[in-house]
Formats: C-alpha cells, sequence, structure tokens
C-alpha cells in the first residue's frame, strides 16, 4: 500500500516526516500546531548557517537525529492507532497548513510532548 495511513475512512495520511509533520494523501503538507519537535538527519534548519540564524530565537533548531527518528517513529505509530481527525487552525510562513491532528479525541501534539518527543513552541 503506497500510503501509511488509511485508518477506517479517517484522514489519509501519505507519510510522516518527522514529529510535527506530515504530508496528505491528497498532497497538503501539514505542521502540527503548537509544538517542536526534534530534526530527523538531513533537516535544512540544522544547517551550520541556519542553525546559527535560530540560535538565539525563542525556537532554535532542535537537532537531536536520535530523539528526531524516536518522535516521527512515535507520531506514526501514534496516527496508525486508531481513526485521525484534523482540526485545521491557519497556516504558517511557507503556506503548510497548521493543524491539531487527533486519534480518539487525543491530540497528536499533546501526545509528543508527554512522552517528550517534542515542546511546545515558545509564542
Amino acid at each position: 500500500m503506497s500510503f501509511l495511513l488509511a485508518a477506517a475512512a479517517g484522514l489519509c495520511i501519505a507519510s510522516v516526516h518527522d514529529g510535527d509533520t506530515i504530508r496528505l494523501c491528497d498532497g497538503e503538507r501539514v505542521r502540527l500546531a503548537g509544538i517542536d519537535a526534534p530534526e530527523v538527519n538531513g533537516s535544512l534548519r540544522c544547517a551550520l548557517i541556519e542553525r546559527s540564524r535560530l540560535a538565539s530565537s525563542k525556537n532554535p533548531a532542535w537537532c537531536d537525529y536520535t530523539a528526531g527518528n524516536a518522535s516521527r517513529d512515535h507520531l506514526k505509530a501514534f496516527l496508525g492507532s486508531g481513526r485521525v481527525s484534523i482540526e485545521r487552525v491557519g497556516t504558517d510562513k511557507d503556506g503548510w497548513t497548521l493543524a491539531h491532528l487527533y486519534v480518539r479525541d487525543e491530540d497528536a501534539g499533546d501526545y509528543l510532548v508527554a512522552w517528550e518527543l517534542a515542546r511546545p513552541l515558545v509564542e
């Protein structure tokens, strides 16, 4: 099956990129609202120039690849554990959808924060 998840006619998720970024089957890019997850290997945010630029920001790059892989894998398992619903809340600076994803009324972002695999964004 080419799609990662198609949970009981719920939201169709094509891929989970990392702990806070997914792609839907229709191509829509979705970033989980209100959290920051560690980056996975190859992230542009972890390039030296970006790390330097973001070092003094409220939400610097989190370049712990082991934690990034764990965050991605936990999100993938969480989203695969039941019917997924989405609450779109806006768009980010790149035009990606910002949203909350839910399984059994549990917010995916809150789930990752509870496991210490994401942190709340600082506004």
